[in-house]
């Protein structure tokens, strides 16, 4: 396994390595990597002569210090987890100052209103993290197509629109969500929880059935309704938003169109670990 630690080393044996005619898939991660990310890099590594994968906690998209300070940071085992996928997988791992040069600040970013939306209304300035960090590591790796998990659906599609605005040459490529045996989404925050909260996390999951099921008959506010009784009733989890919204500009569901593609969107804290996930309605 090739590691680097500093970008001027990484970009140097990238140029070394590269022809007119070699792919780079790229899999940006923050660590405590789990099937779903192996997975992106599966599919990297099907799909291009070469693979990069990023392992870095990028600081500038936590708005909450406390979640920040306590995200799992596991790079012994990462590199294990890699090494038992392909020993030709290629691993940038570095410190915040390789990054960010002392100044660990966000961009400005105009999303046409898509970082606005669900997780933007809990996390301001966010996005903004994200796709400053993001920018910073295409602009590194040079990659040919980038993996994402449809997890962050919403992330998925500001990277989409980042790379459009700024007009770079990369393909960014959504992957289908990865799941735990009881159906909660691979996530590094299940480390977090205990066996018992991650078991009764099941619940996320059921819900997402759920709506979609009534959303074939129902208005998205009826939904949201049943949504949010459904947890009122569990004292465990504390339902942050739950919300129906189009695919393309993330805005929220008045009124059914059938021209138009739905997907449902939730975030819950198990105590005060925040989980997400999402679920397309068509």
């Amino acid at each position: 396994m090739h590691i680097f630690y500093g970008k001027a080393a990484l970009i140097d044996y990238l140029k070394s390595i590269k022809t007119n005619q070699s792919t780079i898939g790229f899999v940006p991660t923050m660590g405590a990597l789990h099937q779903g990310h192996l997975s992106l890099m599966q599919q990297s590594m099907s799909e291009n002569e070469t693979t990069v994968v990023s392992i870095f906690v990028n600081p500038t998209q936590f708005n909450n210090p406390e979640d920040l300070a306590k995200y799992p940071r596991t790079l012994e085992d990462d590199l294990k987890k890699i090494t038992g996928l392909s020993s030709e997988i290629i691993v940038y791992a570095p410190p915040i100052d390789d990054i960010y040069d002392g100044n660990p600040s966000s961009q400005f970013f105009d999303f046409d209103g898509l970082e606005n939306q669900m997780e933007g209304k809990f996390r301001p300035g966010h996005f903004n993290g994200v796709g400053t960090i993001v920018k910073r590591l295409f602009e590194i790796v040079e990659p040919t197509n980038a993996y994402f998990g449809e997890k962050d659906f919403q992330q998925l599609q500001i990277v989409k629109k980042m790379v459009a605005k700024n007009k770079m040459k990369v393909n960014v490529i959504g992957c289908p969500i990865h799941r735990e045996p009881n159906h909660l989404a691979m996530s590094s925050r299940n480390e977090l929880l205990s066996s018992k909260e991650k078991q009764e996390a099941s619940i996320i999951y059921k819900t997402l059935i759920g709506a979609k099921e009534k959303f074939k008959t129902n208005s998205a506010k009826t939904v949201t309704k049943w949504v949010q009784k459904s947890f009122e009733k569990n004292p465990t989890f504390t339902l942050e938003y739950f919300e129906i919204a189009n695919e393309e500009k993330l805005l929220a569901c008045l009124r059914k169109s059938k021209t138009k593609k739905y997907r449902a969107f939730i975030a819950v804290f198990v105590n005060k670990i925040r989980l997400i996930d999402t679920i397309s309605l068509n």
